[in-house]
Parts: C-alpha cells; sequence; structure tokens
C-alpha cells in the first residue's frame, strides 16, 4: 500500500492526465447515451458510458506499453483501438431488432460504435477530434427525429397509434379497415413490448387526399380489443 501511494505521488502528472481523460469519455458517452435513453433505446445511458470509458482505458493502456517499452522492442500504439473498432460489433449486434419486414436499432448500433471511436479519441489524448465528434453525433441523433418527420409530411404520410389487446389476427383486421378506404399502409412498429397483454402499434400510412383522418380513427376504434387510437 505504501508503495502504491508513493508511485502515486511520483506520477502525479500522468494519473492526472489519466482521470482527466476517463471523466471526458464518461462525459462525452454519457451525452450520446442520454438521448438513446430518452427514445427507450435498447442500449441507453449506462451502455454508451461503458462502451466510452472502456475504449479510452484501451488507448491509454496502450499507450502506457507502447511508452513502458518503447526502444526494448517494436509496439504499434494503434493495435488495441483498431481491436476495439472491430469488436464493438457484437454490442451493436445485440441492439438490432428485426421485427417481419421492420429491422429497428441501427441507429442505436451506430451510434454504440461511433462512441467507441469518442472513448478512443479522448483516451489517446486528442481531445478536440473527441468533443467535436461527441457535437455532431447528438446533433445527428437529434435532427434525425426531425428529418424523419419533414419527410414523412413530404410523403403526406399520416401516422396512427393503436392501443390494442394482443389478439390473433389484430393487425390483419386493422389493415383491412385500411384497405377499405384505399389508405397504404407504408410501415408498422411496434412501441413497446407486450404489457398487460396490450400492444402499442404505429401505422404509417398514406392517405387519399379527401380522406378525414378523423372518420378513420373512430373507426379503428370500434374494432374488438383496440383500446385507444391517436393520430398525428
Amino acid at each position: 500500500m505504501i508503495n502504491m501511494i508513493r508511485t502515486f505521488f511520483e506520477n502525479g502528472g500522468f494519473y492526472l492526465i489519466v482521470i482527466m481523460r476517463l471523466l471526458l469519455a464518461c462525459i462525452l458517452g454519457g451525452l450520446i447515451g442520454y438521448e438513446r435513453e430518452s427514445t427507450n433505446r435498447p442500449a441507453g445511458f449506462r451502455t454508451h458510458i461503458l462502451v466510452c470509458v472502456g475504449s479510452a482505458l484501451v488507448m491509454i493502456t496502450s499507450q502506457y506499453i507502447f511508452e513502458s517499452y518503447k526502444g526494448i522492442t517494436n509496439l504499434d500504439p494503434a493495435r488495441l483501438g483498431a481491436q476495439v473498432i472491430s469488436g464493438i460489433g457484437f454490442l451493436g449486434a445485440g441492439t438490432i431488432i428485426r421485427e417481419g419486414a421492420n429491422v429497428r436499432g441501427l441507429t442505436t448500433a451506430a451510434s454504440l460504435w461511433a462512441v467507441s471511436c469518442v472513448g478512443i479519441a479522448a483516451g489517446i489524448g486528442f481531445y478536440e477530434g473527441a468533443v467535436i465528434s461527441t457535437i455532431v453525433i447528438y446533433i445527428t441523433l437529434i435532427l434525425l427525429k426531425r428529418t424523419e418527420k419533414h419527410i414523412a409530411r413530404k410523403n403526406n404520410l399520416s401516422i396512427f397509434y393503436i392501443q390494442t389487446e394482443d389478439l390473433p389476427g389484430q393487425i390483419g383486421t386493422i389493415g383491412c379497415i385500411f384497405g377499405k378506404h384505399n389508405i397504404t399502409i407504408r410501415n408498422i412498429e411496434f412501441i413497446n413490448e407486450k404489457k398487460d397483454e396490450e400492444v402499442l402499434i404505429k401505422f404509417a400510412v398514406k392517405m387519399p387526399s379527401d380522406m378525414s383522418k378523423e372518420k378513420i380513427m373512430d373507426e379503428l376504434q370500434r374494432v374488438n380489443g383496440v383500446k385507444k387510437v391517436t393520430g398525428q
């Protein structure tokens, strides 16, 4: 213990740098993770912090090894960082969910890969790159939602949220109502997992210009098992 304390004071400057880099990685990773957490994504606040801090630690360790054995043997300080970039794929794959023809979680998987790169930059001391890239990633994630809504409006898409009992053939019944009024279903997405035998389903549809959204919502509300219908 005494030797550890003596070593800490002798290398105080180095340890302060390590602490600063890890804290920076924690803050930057947490910022991106907070945005994912606020949208109820599979990998949220803590996951992004762990990935970013872990990536930073890998680069600090790599730099430490390089400095310790410099001149004794040939070492590549970027080698461990390269393994982080390729190895983070297994975690990103776990956030990708396939629901029928739809795939969810690609943005979260990409944010995990990007935040690992932020951690690598913070860990090696490239603070400008770490901070600027975090700002760009965060802005991209925020603007992406607005862009999707803008595209939906441009394509004349309407969104219906239907809370319904989990009954066999329920989606088919709802689809028949849309089809009867020549409404084209563009996308179906389950917003949450089944809870109390009920599910919340998001329908993105293209409606005829002369069709009343209120009329469709009223008809959907009368479907057996449907608890609530909202639109935007």
